[in-house]
């Protein structure tokens, strides 16, 4: 028997299409779920609804009918609030269908051979478990005024962006804070997947450590994209253990994260980190992260990769919209000059799928989003159902 065909036999199989009815009255919407079955999310809020199914971790195209007998207007979050689709209206007696690509996992790793150094799992923490992102399930969330025909679910391959990062690339679990990684796929057409392992309080450093970029790895395929951005807590220097100098260890780490995407055929893209929320008396930006994006662009050139320079996009977004609007951006009513809230997060994800567009060639025809100019955001325009999910607690490393 040849190597293929025994591994072909031994393969767990790919876990057939789900299809649920989520009509108001019907069995599926109104049963509870419960571990290893399907159903709706515990909650008395009724501005939405959160629905679960369990499946292994892997790749899965959703496809969703969406319409009715009532006019709709319903936007569609996954996971820990990764939006998916955003407004898709529907009038009275009309039916739409629409698809998206969603990556489900878990904190599982391959074991390490004996006598190897590794682990067997993502060192998850507190935060991580009130998510629905580390579990064996996939959680779609329902929002506006949702008219939900069927979900289809299906097993998908299909390229994936992998995203390693910070709180302020991270998929924010709670209202009010968002970070541009989880507006990223309404960005984006339905033929790739977006991967968010960014953690909150991340480091270069510390995303090796926790096994978060072995866990990413596991998953790369050649022709995948791999977007680095780090800096926030990389730079402070308080955090002995973390700590990277922005001259030395900082390019080093950043050269090694792009060898080893390279080395499985992937492709690294830096993204510079955006700037806090500091403005000086003339209203311009202050400089708190410059050698640190610097040093970003410096690999950029050196190691010949795609930069997205979002440290300068996210300055102009400021700066345009001054320091009297400016605070309505982000996270904690404007108190939070770090984090930003929906709409926030929404034009920095603008920006990066412009940067895309021009600087990503192999991904640059995915964009579906207009095009934008960061010296002229347009919040009028910007329009963020907010999810049922609420926390008063900042993100880590804040």
């Amino acid at each position: 028997m040849s190597a293929i065909l025994a591994l072909m036999l031994t393969a767990a199989p790919l876990p057939a299409a789900q299809l649920f009815d989520l009509t108001p009255e019907s069995p599926d919407r109104r049963r509870v779920y419960e571990t290893g079955g399907h159903g709706v999310e515990p909650s008395r809020d009724e501005r939405g609804f959160l629905f679960s199914t369990a499946l292994p971790e892997g790749d899965y195209r959703v496809t969703l009918t969406l319409g009715g007998r009532q006019a709709g207007d319903t936007t569609v979050k996954a996971e820990a609030r990764r939006m998916m689709l955003n407004h898709v209206v529907t009038r009275p007696g009309e039916t739409v269908e629409r698809s998206f690509l969603v990556n489900v996992r878990t904190p599982a790793l391959t074991p390490p051979p004996a006598n190897a150094p590794g682990g067997r799992t993502v060192r998850v923490d507190a935060r991580d478990m009130l998510e629905y992102t580390w579990d064996e399930k996939l959680t779609l969330e329902f929002l506006g005024k949702p008219v939900v025909q069927s979900v289809r679910i299906e097993p998908a391959h299909a390229p994936t962006i992998f995203l390693a990062g910070d709180s302020t690339v991270t998929d924010q679990y709670a209202e009010p804070a968002a970070s541009w990684g989880q507006m990223l796929p309404a960005m984006l057409d339905d033929a790739v997947i977006v991967a968010n392992h960014a953690k909150s309080g991340a480091t270069l450093k510390s995303f090796l450590t926790d096994l978060r970029f072995d866990k990413l790895l596991a998953g790369m395929k050649a022709g995948d994209w791999l977007f680095i951005q780090f800096g926030h807590n990389d730079q402070k220097a308080e955090w002995p253990q973390t700590y990277a100098d922005a001259a030395t260890t900082y390019p080093a780490y950043l050269r090694a994260y792009i060898a080893e995407a390279r080395r499985r055929g992937a492709l690294p893209v830096l993204v510079t980190s955006p700037e806090r929320r500091n403005f000086d008396e003339a209203a311009r930006i202050k400089d708190t992260l410059g050698a640190y994006a610097a040093a970003v662009r410096k690999v950029a050139a050196d190691e010949q990769v795609p930069l997205i320079d979002l440290n300068a996009d996210s300055r102009a977004i400021y700066e345009a919209l001054g320091p009297d609007v400016a605070p309505t951006i982000f996270n904690d009513g404007g108190k939070d000059k770090t984090h930003h809230d929906n709409a926030g997060a929404w034009l920095l994800a603008r920006a990066v799928a412009e940067r895309i567009r021009a600087q990503v060639p192999t991904l640059a025809g995915h964009v579906v989003a207009s095009a934008f100019i960061p010296s002229r955001p347009q919040l009028d325009g910007v329009s963020i159902v907010p999810s049922l999910i609420r926390s008063d607690q900042r993100p880590a490393g804040n």
